[in-house]
Formats: C-alpha cells, sequence, structure tokens
C-alpha cells in the first residue's frame, strides 16, 4: 500500500543553476511550500541521499549544512545501518500558503560540523553484571544498547529491561512498549521539553508510575492494545503479537530531530497462520505522533490497532472529509486522573471496520496487506502547552488529518 506520514516528504533531488552565495556546483536547492491556509512548524523534509549522488557525487554528507536564510537542524540518517547515508532530513517552519528555497551546502574548510539541541530520543537499556534465577535477573546495573535479542528467560516484571521494553520520546510525550509476551504500548506523559527517558526507572524498578518533576507513566494497559500496538482481529477479540519464536530490537536511530525503535519479531503465530514481521516506530521533534510501519513476510488476514478503553472517555471519530482519519477517545483517563487524549489515526483506504472487544477500541485493517503504516498518539494535558478541552483536542486531530492528506509540497526549480 501506499505509504504516508505526517510533514514527511521523501523526493528525490536535483540540482539547479546558482543564485548567489555557493554555486551550482557545490549546493542544491529544493523549494517546500505549504498548500495550507495555516501556519505550519516542525515540518520534516526527508530526501533520498541516492538520489543526490546521482547528480552530486562528491557531496560529502559527513559535511554539509541545510540552509534557509539562516541555518535549519538537519540530520542525516542510516536507515539500514550500513554505515552509509540513506537519506538528509530537516526542519522547516512555513507561513500559510508559504514557500521558502532551501539549500544543502558543503561547510567551508574552517566550519565546524552544526550541532543541534535533541528533540528526539529512542533507548534501549537492560541490566548487566547479574544473573538470572527463576525468570528473574537478580543482581547488576543497567546499561544502555542499540541492539538486544530478548533471551528466553525473559518475561513481565523480570526487572531485566528497564522500563520493561524500549523507550522513545519527542519535546511533547514519551512511549514505551513491553519488550515482552504482551507487546503492547504505554505513554509517558511529559511536564518538561528536555529529553528525560535515560533517567526514568533508574531510581527503582517501577518508580515511574509515581509523579516526578518529569512526569510519569500515565496509562492503564491491562489486557487492552494500549495506545496503538500491532495486532490481528480474530473476530470477536484482538490478538497482541503475544506468541513468537524470537524477538530482536534495535535502535537504529537516535537522532536530534528523528529516532526509530525497530523490532523484528520471528515466526509470529496467529491461529493456523505464522510469519516474521518487522516494526519501526519513529517519532520526529516537535510532535506527539508515533508512526508505526509494519512489514510482513506473509500477510496475516486482518492486522489491527486500538485504543484501551476507559469509562470516563468516550470514543469518537473525524467526520471522513479527508484521506487520512482517526479513532479517538478524550476524558479523565490518565493515571494522573486528569484529561488525556489517545488516537489512532489511518489512511482510510486501509480501513475495513472500527470494532471493539472487551478491554480496546479496534481499527480492523483491510486484509492481505504486507505492508501498513499508521499513527498513534497521546495528548496530556500536563504536557507544556498542553491540550485542555475534547474541542481543542478534535481541532487538532482534523488538522493532523488534513496535513496528512496534503501534505508539504517539494519542488526542484
Amino acid at each position: 500500500m501506499q505509504q504516508f506520514s505526517w510533514f514527511l516528504v521523501l523526493l528525490p533531488v536535483m540540482l539547479v543553476s546558482c543564485q548567489g552565495g555557493r554555486t551550482s556546483s557545490e549546493r542544491v536547492e529544493v523549494i517546500v511550500k505549504n498548500p495550507e491556509n495555516f501556519p505550519q512548524q516542525d515540518i520534516l523534509v526527508r530526501l533520498n541521499v541516492q538520489d543526490l549522488l546521482k547528480k552530486k557525487p562528491e557531496l560529502n554528507f559527513s559535511k554539509i549544512k541545510v540552509v534557509a536564510g539562516a541555518s535549519l537542524p538537519f540530520q542525516v540518517i542510516d536507515t539500514d545501518a550500513n554505515g552509509s547515508a540513506d537519506e538528509i532530513a530537516f526542519l522547516i517552519d512555513l507561513d500559510a500558503g508559504a514557500s521558502k528555497q532551501v539549500y544543502l551546502e558543503p561547510l567551508a574548510p574552517d566550519e565546524a560540523v552544526p550541532e543541534f539541541k535533541k528533540r528526539t530520543q529512542a533507548e534501549l537499556s537492560h541490566k548487566v553484571g547479574g544473573s538470572w534465577q527463576d525468570r528473574k535477573y537478580q543482581g547488576g546495573q543497567f546499561q544502555n544498547v542499540t541492539a538486544l535479542r530478548v533471551p528466553p528467560e525473559h518475561t513481565d516484571h523480570s526487572e531485566y529491561i528497564r522500563y520493561e521494553g524500549p523507550g522513545w520520546e519527542s519535546d511533547l510525550v514519551g512511549y514505551r512498549f513491553y519488550l515482552d509476551w504482551r507487546n503492547a504500548t504505554d505513554i509517558f506523559g511529559k511536564k518538561t521539553t528536555d529529553m528525560v527517558l535515560q533517567n526514568v526507572g533508574q531510581d527503582g524498578f517501577d518508580s515511574y508510575h509515581q509523579p516526578g518533576t518529569w512526569g510519569m507513566d500515565i496509562l492503564k494497559v491491562g489486557e487492552s492494545l494500549g495506545i496503538g500496538a500491532l495486532g490481528t482481529w480474530l473476530g470477536d477479540k484482538a490478538l497482541r503479537v503475544e506468541t513468537t519464536d524470537s524477538i530482536h530490537c534495535a535502535i537504529p536511530l537516535n537522532g536530534p530531530i528523528l529516532s526509530i525503535v525497530r523490532t523484528n519479531y520471528s515466526g509470529w503465530k496467529v491461529g493456523d497462520h505464522a510469519t516474521d514481521v518487522q516494526v519501526d516506530l519513529s517519532i520526529q521533534a516537535g510532535s506527539r505522533m508515533t508512526r508505526c510501519d509494519v512489514s510482513l513476510k506473509q500477510p496475516l488476514p486482518n492486522l489491527c490497532t486500538g485504543i484501551v478503553k476507559a469509562e470516563n472517555a468516550p470514543v469518537f471519530s473525524d467526520d471522513g472529509s479527508q484521506d487520512w482519519a482517526y479513532l479517538a477517545t478524550w476524558g479523565a483517563q490518565s493515571l494522573a486522573e486528569d484529561q488525556l487524549g489517545m488516537a489512532i489515526v489511518f489512511p482510510r483506504s486501509a480501513l475495513m471496520e472500527i470494532t471493539e472487544d472487551a478491554h480496546s477500541h479496534v481499527v480492523v485493517f483491510n486484509p492481505g496487506a504486507s505492508k501498513l503504516s499508521y499513527y498513534f498518539l497521546a495528548a496530556w494535558e500536563q504536557e507544556p502547552g498542553g491540550i485542555k478541552t475534547q474541542a481543542d483536542f478534535q481541532n487538532y486531530l482534523n488538522t493532523v488529518c488534513r496535513t496528512l492528506s496534503r501534505p508539504v509540497q517539494v519542488t526542484f526549480p
């Protein structure tokens, strides 16, 4: 199926003629246009390096800058972790209907490689120096790693992985999922725009359930899909990714404006079916949204995702006017007993049905697809500049769907 992203453009790049400053032989020009009648901030544009190299083979991606009048935050991305650049991503703000010229330029000989404030993070941390005893890890200390094959002894509450799985965050919100048979996604509500995950769970295995200066775990997942966890719909209930032969989790990207958690499930069993599946969870600066990209070796019937049910948080959906749709809840459903909004955002063309089981509001996708992309997001009233009302949350979601349906335009003069 076609791949979409909020504020994300992935297009080839062409060389252009000289327009002052660097010559056309030294730089690449891109024009980015906002098609909407409202301003947009933190638009993420991703450019394919192979297309750049076809036009300028000598461009050194370790010594460039991205400018549009002033310098723009950017990131070199190695998507396949082979040691070479695959994409260049940058952030840009645009006024309503505005266009900007953006230049990728080599650094001057005496110019330092730019550094940018870290606005996203992904991490995975497990204990070393201890030992397994009856499926619990005794002793040791936590150490961050870039990859982990989950040991067969590990299960829920083994106290082996810090906050029980990988975590990822933007300056607005954090998430984690349980790297065990539960495989459900949870929310870290944040009261600061600083990166906080590196400190979460360091002062006690489940200390993050208590309010802290940074925020807290704000979702009770239980037997549900949590927020946005992958599953399959079995006719009357959602089944999470519970039974597998093995699980390998990695952090292929931990950057200032974009971070990714990648998990490979080998032998995911659903009834009489089994397949291998890769799930990439990515988050960008300035966004509440996690993008979930699913790739299956063999298709499974009726993939689904969803949101945990809460008595004080009625479910609602969009008006059907955009190519992208949402299923959402809002209410006093956080573990802090205050207002929390949650949503699944998905391409309308991928939808089979919206339904529910005993634990979750469920979005079921069309059967037979080997690739699927959707988003999930949380908005907590205590986040800096947080959304306070259901009406504001609905307006926010309507804007999200509109921007996904009409992404920014990238052209090359």
